[in-house]
This record gives structure tokens, sequence and C-alpha cells, in this order.
């Protein structure tokens, strides 16, 4: 299974920042990019890849610990940015320093289970909005008209594994499916 860990935002701010998105396929070149299936926006914490079934069990419970140790905190969709040229994000505000953490909690709970994880790289919060294979887009455009976007507050009080389904029909456009296979409650035990 292709699993990872996340953050869902709940339906009410990924509408918001469904407004948002709508008012930026109309600026210069966002016709050029792919946008990203709404219903599988999230925050990825943890990307497992391909997870072999016997580890399932202890991935679960170590999963688990990490959500029980976590208390649930506040968090907003906020601003924009891009990696390279190729990738057109919304950030995160809130309580950033707790968001990191459990993104730390959960990759070492995938290590523990037995997960081979790619090197640690320190947490950067985002949101994919878009992708471009092109390398001539220019996404500042894009992110100049993102940034003034603040999304309103939630309380994160759950953390979710997500299973993904690839495209493997060839159909231009096709997007991932994303399926939650299991979720825990933040609740600060620890």
């Amino acid at each position: 299974m292709r699993l990872f860990a996340a953050v869902l935002p709940p339906p009410a701010q990924l509408a918001e920042l469904a407004r948002e998105v709508d008012r930026l396929a109309h600026l210069p070149g966002a016709g050029r990019l792919r946008w990203t299936s709404r219903p599988g926006w999230h925050f990825t914490l943890a990307f497992m890849g391909e997870v072999d079934d016997a580890l399932l069990p202890d991935l679960h419970a170590r999963l688990a610990r990490a959500a029980h140790r976590t208390a649930p905190f506040p968090l907003r969709l906020h601003g924009g940015g891009h990696f390279g040229r190729a990738v057109l994000w919304t950030g995160a505000a809130g309580d950033l320093d707790r968001l990191r953490l459990l993104a730390d909690r959960t990759e070492a709970a995938a290590r523990r289970a037995g997960v081979p994880m790619d090197e640690h790289r320190a947490y950067h919060p985002h949101l994919t909005v878009a992708r471009s294979r092109a390398q001539d887009v220019d996404l500042r455009p894009l992110v100049a008209a993102l940034a003034p976007f603040e999304g309103s507050r939630w309380e994160v009080a759950e953390l979710a594994l997500v299973r993904s389904h690839l495209p493997g029909g060839g159909r231009p456009g096709e997007q991932p499916r994303y399926e939650t296979v299991a979720a825990w409650a933040l609740d600060g035990a620890g």
C-alpha cells in the first residue's frame, strides 16, 4: 500500500481555498498548470511510499501513540509559495511548532515500525494546489496573488493515515485518489 500521514483540513477551510484557487485560474500562465484534485488537498506529515502489509499493525500502533502524545492545535491556510518552477502551494499559519512536532513524531513512528523512509529533512508545511512539468512557467505572479490569502482558523484534532491510489489509465489530467485508511484523535497525553 502506498501511504502517507497527513493533516486533512475541514471542508469549510477547503472551500475557502477553492474560491481562492478559482480566482488564480484566470491569471496569465495558470492554464499551463495541472491543478491538484480538491478532494485530495492535505498537509503531508510523513510520506512512506509502499508499505508492506506485515508492517501495518505496528505502524498503526505507533501512529496512534504519536497522536495520543500530541495536543490539538490551531491552524489555518495561509499565503502561498512555490518550489522551483514545478509546484505552487499554500502554506499554514498557527501553531507551526506543534505541526512540525506531529510531522517528526509520524516520521519516527514509521521508521520504528520498519518503514524505509527517505533521509530526514526539515518539515515545510504546504498544501500543493498546482504542478507544472514545463520549466518556463513563471509561478511568481500566482504566488503574489496567493500571498494575501488568509483562511479561517480550525483546530487540528486528528492524524490521518492516507492511501494513495496512483492513476493508471493513462488519461490526460488523471489525478491520484486518496483514501483515509485510519485516523487517530490528538489528545496531548504526552
